[in-house]
């Protein structure tokens, strides 16, 4: 082989080897979020904005809930929980919490459970999701983001 096919073979692959790398860190750094990280301040941020605008109407612009969560409506539907640390959000581990968001309730409590949670699959994407329920575990004491996170397996704190 002479040296000139071997040096064209030589920069081709580091060529190819660089444009992986910058793939690979582009990839990284773009994809959605898989967990709720509560200690990611741009998270937190667009999932305050989008807690306002999709989920405050029920929850309370506070976390607060509905009144009387625990009792069912008229229609059997319950009320909307509180998401601070008087409900009971924070003992469901984080992938739970994303499918009753994006799939709704009966897709974790069966299909006879009757919710007036909508659906948000095709209204709200993966990342904001993930940012909203960041947002809301950002309100919880440590103590509590300890357990939840205990719950997820999260082993990243």
């Amino acid at each position: 082989m002479s040296k000139r096919v071997l040096t064209m073979i030589t920069v081709t692959a580091l060529a190819a080897a660089v444009a992986l790398a910058a793939a690979g860190i582009f990839l990284r750094q773009n994809r959605e979020p898989a967990w709720a990280d509560a200690g990611a301040p741009d998270l937190v941020a667009r999932g305050r904005i989008v807690y306002q605008q999709s989920c405050a109407a029920c929850h309370g612009a506070r976390l607060e809930g509905q009144p009387n969560w625990r009792q069912p409506n008229a229609d059997g539907t319950l009320p909307a929980p509180p998401h601070d640390v008087t409900g009971h959000t924070w003992h469901h581990p984080d992938q739970m919490l994303f499918d009753i968001t994006k799939y709704g309730s009966a897709s974790v409590a069966g299909a006879g459970f009757k919710s007036a949670m909508p659906v948000y699959d095709g209204v709200l994407d993966d990342a904001d999701i993930w940012a909203v329920l960041a947002f809301i575990k950002s309100h919880w004491p440590p103590d509590i983001q300890a357990a939840q996170s205990a719950r997820s397996g999260d082993t990243r704190r």
